[in-house]
């Protein structure tokens, strides 16, 4: 197995791990200590790792040549009963792709001011650190179940159209399939373009 998709499984399991911590740390600031109690406000990727969503997905991913590497940790127990205020199930969802912008902007400052000086190898992990997370956010901010767009979505929809809740819940998997497999090509030139405007690089 090649070196790089080690790096880039590592880059990704970190990347979900701190996605999935700062859902925890918003609801637990809100006022839900579900994932504190469960052991989940951890940094260590062992309480967090999904087997299927966090290696086999990936690597499944990198070696049938799709060009894109994403996947998911276990997500953080959140009890929405538990949250402060009416958009708190909103706020919680949104932390997770925020955190993972977060550190697209982090290491892409990195890239733009250290660069000259940083070794090769760091600077290739610094631009895998960058895409991944920028993959990550723009992906779960899909408006679609079960991903934290779509918790952000109803939470602003109209009482009358929230009867469409359960059954988007329902059947979101598999329309995250088809938008993974027909629709994710109208997704790549809004990473592309982030990518540029965080690195100054085209990607």
């Amino acid at each position: 197995m090649q070196l790089d998709i080690i790096f880039q499984i590592a880059v990704l399991i970190m990347s979900v791990v701190v996605h999935e911590v700062a859902h925890g740390f918003v609801a637990n600031y809100l006022g839900d200590p579900t994932a504190r109690i469960a052991g989940r406000l951890s940094l260590n990727p062992l309480p967090h790792i999904d087997p299927i969503g966090s290696v086999f997905i990936p690597l499944l991913l990198y070696l049938t040549g799709a060009g894109v590497i994403f996947g998911w940790a276990r997500p953080v127990p959140v009890n929405p009963y538990n949250l402060r205020g009416k958009y708190g199930e909103a706020i919680v969802a949104a932390a997770g792709p925020l955190s993972n912008l977060a550190l697209s902007a982090i290491f892409g400052m990195l890239w733009r001011i250290a660069a000259p000086a940083l070794p090769e190898t760091f600077v290739q992990i610094t631009v895998v650190v960058v895409v991944i997370n920028l993959v990550l956010a723009l992906f779960n901010l899909i408006p679609i179940p079960p991903l934290d767009g779509s918790k952000i979505l109803f939470a602003f929809l109209p009482y009358h159209l929230l009867h469409l809740r359960e059954p988007l819940e329902r059947y979101g998997f598999f329309i995250v399939l088809i938008f993974i497999v027909f629709f994710w090509q109208f997704l790549a030139p809004i990473i592309g373009f982030l990518f540029s405007l965080i690195t100054g690089i085209r990607l």
